[in-house]
Formats: structure tokens, C-alpha cells, sequence
């Protein structure tokens, strides 16, 4: 990729944004490693450009795990090729992208269930099956094993 030093927002070209970024994130995840210490950085708020974005995510590659979620719009997040090194993107209503950053943390937090959402749930489920209203279908007799 050509590299550009005026570098505006709009430029196809890279910067050395992505690299920058990179070495802030190895020093923060050899800080995950060294004392459990979480942090994330902002990519909407540093000036790069889309090459720069772009090369960024393609260094850091994917890793096993993602997960997409409904709220409000949509928010992909997903572990890159190093574990402990997250990228989450939220789009508004209208699918453009509203917050970006990549977290350095064992799990973000949005992947994470809320305690009183737990409880509720808790509390939910056990009120389905003591009214026996699951909506699970009775084992027959035949499938059960005996």
C-alpha cells in the first residue's frame, strides 16, 4: 500500500497508523499477561485512514471466537489471531459504524451477562417450570431409555 504524509481521513493510503497502533497494543496485552489489567482503545477517535483500518484488521487476522448482537443496531465482535486482543464494532440504526475499538481483555464486557439479568433469568425459568410452560414436548415413553 503507498503511504501518504498529509494522510486526510479520505486518502486510500496509509499512514503507519496501523503500525503505531499495533506496538500500543502489544504493550497492553503483555500488561493483560503481566497483571490482569484491561484496556481498549478508541479507533474512532485516532486519525486514521480507511487503509489504515484496513490494514490493521488484516495483521491482526481473526481468531476463533465472535459473536453478533441485536440492540439498538448491530455490534460484531470478534477475537483476532492474538488471543486477549478483541475488535468490537457497533452500527447504529442506520449500519453505519459508531463506535470501533479493540478491547485487550480475557472477555469483553459486552459478551458478558449482566447480574440482574442473570437473577431475572433465574427467577424466569423457574417460574416456566414450576407452571410446567417451557413449551418442551413430553418424552414418550419409546425414546426413553430404561
Amino acid at each position: 500500500m503507498k503511504r501518504d504524509s498529509s494522510a486526510p481521513c479520505t486518502t486510500a493510503n496509509t499512514t503507519g497508523m496501523a503500525w503505531s497502533i499495533l506496538s500500543e497494543i502489544a504493550q497492553r496485552l503483555h500488561l493483560l499477561a503481566e497483571s490482569n489489567e484491561p484496556s481498549a482503545i478508541d479507533l474512532r477517535s485516532l486519525p486514521m485512514t480507511q487503509a489504515d483500518r484496513d490494514q490493521l484488521e488484516e495483521i491482526l487476522g481473526r481468531g476463533e471466537v465472535s459473536a453478533r448482537i441485536e440492540v439498538t443496531g448491530s455490534s460484531d465482535i470478534w477475537e483476532t489471531a492474538y488471543a486477549g486482543v478483541w475488535w468490537i464494532r457497533h452500527r447504529g440504526a442506520s449500519e453505519r459504524i459508531a463506535t470501533e475499538e479493540i478491547a485487550v481483555t480475557h472477555i469483553p464486557e459486552i459478551l458478558l451477562s449482566h447480574p440482574h439479568d442473570v437473577t431475572a433469568a433465574a427467577l424466569r425459568l423457574r417460574e416456566e417450570l414450576d407452571n410446567g410452560s417451557t413449551g418442551k414436548p413430553e418424552l414418550e415413553a419409546s425414546h426413553v431409555n430404561t
